[in-house]
């Protein structure tokens, strides 16, 4: 492998739960109440809930696709949300452990050496797993800008400061 792909896979694996452009998907949760999980102010959408949980499903489908030959998708659109606005204690935190769950292991894939970025995945169809990498960071990233807004119109956002380092 050359220095230049190292360099991209650490960015890649670095750019999937940074702080250096925005806040972090830890740094939304944390500003969660248990009373606002459903909320919808203003009209929103989707709860925050929802939202968290849409991010776990495509999240886990990404990741699965990536490394397994045999994964299957849900059904599109209805299997990438779930059917209630509002979750209970247990599915909460099993939805916020499964998605920073999937953040490491997708991180661990993409620094495997053993892994072409430049290919398919197993199976040899679709798009390349550099593809899926930058479909993940856009994807929570435009996500995570709709629950910060909804926190914000929830009067429940406290900004932290962002490291502009590299």
């Amino acid at each position: 492998m050359t220095e230049t792909e190292k360099k991209l896979r650490q960015e890649l694996a670095n750019s999937l739960d940074w702080r250096r452009a925005h806040a972090t998907m830890r740094d939304v949760v944390e500003q969660i109440p248990a009373k606002l999980r459903g909320a919808k102010p203003g009209g929103a959408p989707h709860s925050l809930w929802e939202l968290l949980e849409h991010l776990r499903i495509c999240q886990q489908d990404i990741v699965d696709y990536c490394q397994d030959a045999a994964s299957q998708s849900p059904p599109f659109p209805e299997g990438y949300w779930p059917v209630a606005s509002e979750p209970g204690d247990e599915e909460w935190e099993a939805t916020q452990t499964g998605f920073f769950a999937d953040i490491d292991r997708f991180r661990e894939h993409l620094l495997d050496p053993e892994v072409d970025l430049f290919s398919p995945p197993p199976g040899g169809k679709g798009p390349s797993l550099l593809h899926e990498a930058i479909l993940l960071v856009d994807h929570n990233a435009y996500h995570l800008g709709q629950m910060v807004m909804l926190l914000r119109l929830l009067e429940r956002w406290k900004e932290k400061p962002i490291d502009y380092e590299p």
